[in-house]
């Protein structure tokens, strides 16, 4: 593989600003509204907050990255820059599990901490709580898979990068998604369950974060409303008889194939049991960040393969390019799709 020609401009510091720059008496505001009174061009470091902070800035300005929550792993390594796959771990502030503590922080001297994810009052309080005890400017932006062009042009906004090209992309994603979904019926909209985990038992439900990217594309949610993680048994999945499995792990996927109990459902009768791809992040469920962008092609062609015809392979490698800054080859495309980890 090789690093995509864009690669070179978007890593470069000399990029140009996102439009003119704001008047002086202009608060620099996030996504929540909050005043960032602190924040002063140049941005040449960014800590991200999570995972999904983390693959926003990369997509956009890999130079400003100061490390990655979790280092990045070796099969995920040759689908992202030399320089930025090798950058180190720096634990997260947000989130479940969250490890960096802010005098870790501190000794980065980041010119802004980024989050991207939830705007809502517990997310607005810790950014306000970490700007206070840290004088490092804290930005939270929206991080909704359908509100990704807003927010690439809030990141170029706060960086000084030119956000339209990525914005444009993910705004022509999502409208030809939305254009084509539509045009299914409501009550042919497949039943799908989200299989999480190595014995596929924990799942989503309806306005999860994690089932975002099928929400948009009509899945049905089999496990039901309630917005968050689920563990559920055997016999709940075999009541709900999925049309469609999206499983995660491949090894659940495996088993699954040879286990009667899962043969059962509807999704294994009919061969519609898919692992979703990973490398170098999840096309569905987790990061939720812009890397579901390429995913939300994959659901397309499982779920509704009449309506999708694209070639999935020149679809994905065109968008790693844009997002990853890296073109893969045929034998890299091969083990993303395999839903190689």
């Amino acid at each position: 593989m090789r690093p995509d020609r864009r690669s070179l401009l978007l890593g470069a510091a000399s990029l140009a600003a996102a439009g003119p720059p704001a008047r002086a008496a202009d608060p620099v505001r996030d996504d929540a509204g909050r005043v960032l009174g602190t924040l002063k061009p140049p941005v040449a470091r960014v800590f991200p907050a999570g995972p999904p902070a983390a693959i926003l800035l990369y997509t956009l300005a890999p130079d400003l990255l100061l490390g990655w929550p979790r280092a990045i792993r070796p099969a995920e390594k040759p689908y992202l820059l030399p320089r930025a796959a090798d950058l180190p771990e720096v634990g997260r502030l947000t989130g479940r599990g969250n490890t960096a503590n802010l005098e870790a922080v501190l000794a980065l001297k980041p010119d802004l901490i980024l989050d991207v994810g939830s705007t809502a009052e517990t997310y607005r309080s810790l950014a306000d709580r970490v700007q206070d005890q840290t004088g490092i400017p804290y930005a939270l932006l929206d991080g909704r898979l359908a509100s990704a062009p807003a927010t690439y042009r809030s990141l170029g906004r706060l960086i000084g990068r030119d956000a339209e090209p990525l914005a444009t992309v993910s705004q022509g994603i999502l409208a030809t998604m939305r254009e084509r979904v539509a045009t299914v019926p409501e009550q042919k909209r497949p039943r799908v369950y989200l299989a999480r985990g190595p014995r596929g038992l924990e799942t989503a439900r309806a306005g999860s974060i994690n089932v975002e990217a099928l929400t948009l594309m009509g899945a049905v949610d089999v496990a039901g409303p309630g917005g968050s993680l689920a563990q559920v048994s055997p016999e709940d999945v075999m009541a709900w008889a999925p049309e469609v499995i999206v499983a995660l792990d491949p090894a659940f996927a495996a088993a699954a194939r040879q286990d009667p109990l899962w043969q059962a459902t509807p999704a294994l009768r009919a061969n519609r049991l898919h692992v979703t791809p990973s490398l170098p992040f999840g096309w569905v469920d987790f990061p939720p960040s812009v890397n579901r962008l390429v995913g939300l092609w994959w659901l397309g062609k499982i779920l509704y393969p009449a309506l999708f015809p694209e070639d999935l392979r020149a679809v994905a490698r065109d968008l790693y390019g844009r997002l990853y800054h890296v073109t893969p080859d045929d034998p890299a495309l091969d083990r993303v799709l395999a839903g190689a980890l």
